[in-house]
């Protein structure tokens, strides 16, 4: 479908992604090694699962110091693999499978597709909002509101871009023309 405007909207979500994802690795580490020393056996694949996983810590942690995006879909699911070969909770390979899917959706920039017919939030299960739900839609100062008409208020920052694909007032002129039309017409 296409739209005539997309606002991309800042995700506050991301560090608290990063910090669950980092104690899930950081969770299984201790487990694979604790399980080694409480049964007094040495173990080559958990020993190898420990190493795999710290390294990919280490990665992330020199990738966030230079600036760069962090990434722990591949480390969470290697991790599950690894759960595999623990003689309990082998079930946790679906909470590492999990988290790495959803991983990438809950970092990446919320959407909002704005075209004649409908709006559209780029969410996982895409959610799609009617014009006649909404009594405005104003962009102003980096901030972007939806007035519905059920009394809700949705205010999200939008994100920082250094070329905008529009105007505030360009915008805001089009949400005010399709929110006229409707109480004309309707």
């Amino acid at each position: 479908m296409r739209y005539e405007y997309v606002v991309a909207l800042k995700r506050e979500n991301a560090r608290r992604t990063d910090f669950a994802s980092f104690f899930l690795l950081v969770f299984s580490v201790l487990a694979f090694i604790l399980l080694q020393i409480r049964s007094f056996r040495f173990s080559y694949f958990l020993s190898f699962a420990a190493l795999i996983l710290i390294t990919g810590m280490l990665q992330n942690i020199f990738a966030a110091r230079k600036g760069k995006e962090i990434i722990f879909r591949n480390w969470l699911l290697a991790a599950g693999v690894f759960w595999i070969g623990m003689p309990f909770f082998q079930w946790m390979i679906l909470l590492f499978i999990f988290f790495a899917v959803f991983e990438s959706q809950a970092k990446y920039p919320l959407e909002i597709g704005f075209n004649k017919n409908e709006i559209v939030l780029n969410t996982f299960f895409k959610k799609k909002i009617s014009w006649k739900e909404l009594n405005a839609v104003i962009l102003k100062d980096g901030i972007l509101t939806l007035d519905f008409r059920n009394n809700k208020l949705f205010q999200k920052e939008v994100l920082d871009d250094e070329e905008p694909d529009a105007d505030e007032d360009e915008f805001n002129l089009y949400c005010r023309e399709h929110l006229e039309k409707l109480m004309v017409d309707g």
